[in-house]
């Protein structure tokens, strides 16, 4: 079943989250409106990226949908925007276009999922639910144990939970919110093998993903940034056939 502007399904009671829909078109925009709001959402719209960003600068969201492709600013570009300024709230992806290639990009940009039109209303519920699930518990990140530390070394490297910055040496090294993510799973998970599903499944939250790639690419990118010899890492270690191993 597709999305229509007079389906609506409800799943559970939502708790009151703030999102922001951002879509071209406006009979989709009024359709996920619509049924977000009777989900028990506070909703706000935005007809493109540009609005959208007038909104960001003023008003915090739980999490952003947004449609890819839209004139002037993708929401490519809603997601570079939202990493330069540090903007912490969720973010899903809705586009047409089908592509592997455009999903990976859009989760390696900082996406926190990617859904394709048309898509399920149960499922893209379903979907907003789990990422604010997880944007609520990273948000709370100090109920966490071990990130109530004021610092977690990690090899060279140090993280500062609280404020999300990270540092090797006395130099700040600029870190997408997943890539900070993914350190302190494996700082939590120290000397164990875990693997690529596994990442994919505690870190990003789901488990189908159309190919592990997007976690090679993520430790690719680790590696160039935190160890002192990326092409012989000593921290991040990979496990043929399984997945990665973090040696402090």
């Amino acid at each position: 079943m597709s999305l229509k502007l007079n389906t609506v399904i409800r799943i559970g009671k939502a708790m009151k989250y703030k999102l922001l829909v951002v879509e071209d078109e406006p009979e989709m925009l009024s359709g996920i409106a619509d049924n977000l709001e009777f989900e028990g959402y506070e909703v706000d719209i935005a007809e493109n990226g540009e609005i959208a960003i007038e909104k960001l600068e003023s008003h915090n969201y739980d999490l952003v949908i947004s449609d890819v492709m839209m004139p002037k600013v993708s929401g490519f570009d809603l997601v570079k925007y939202m990493k330069k300024n540090d903007i912490k709230s969720g973010l899903i992806l809705l586009t047409a276009r089908s592509q592997e290639i455009d999903k990976v990009r859009g989760l390696e940009l900082g996406a926190d999922d990617y859904i394709s039109k048309p898509f399920s209303l149960r499922e893209f519920l379903a979907r907003v639910k789990a990422v604010l699930r997880r944007y609520s518990n990273q948000k709370n990140i100090a109920i966490n144990e071990s990130s109530l530390k004021e610092e977690i070394a990690f090899g060279i490297v140090k993280i500062y939970p609280k404020t999300w910055q990270v540092f090797k040496g006395d130099v700040e090294i600029n870190l997408s919110h997943k890539e900070v993510e993914l350190l302190l799973f494996f700082s939590e998970n120290a000397n164990n093998v875990i693997s690529r599903d596994e990442l994919l499944t505690n870190v990003w939250g789901y488990q189908d993903l159309p190919t592990t790639r997007t976690v090679d690419n993520f430790i690719l990118r680790l590696r160039q940034k935190i160890e002192p010899e990326p092409s012989q890492p000593r921290h991040l270690l990979t496990v043929h056939g399984i997945g990665y191993k973090y040696v402090p």
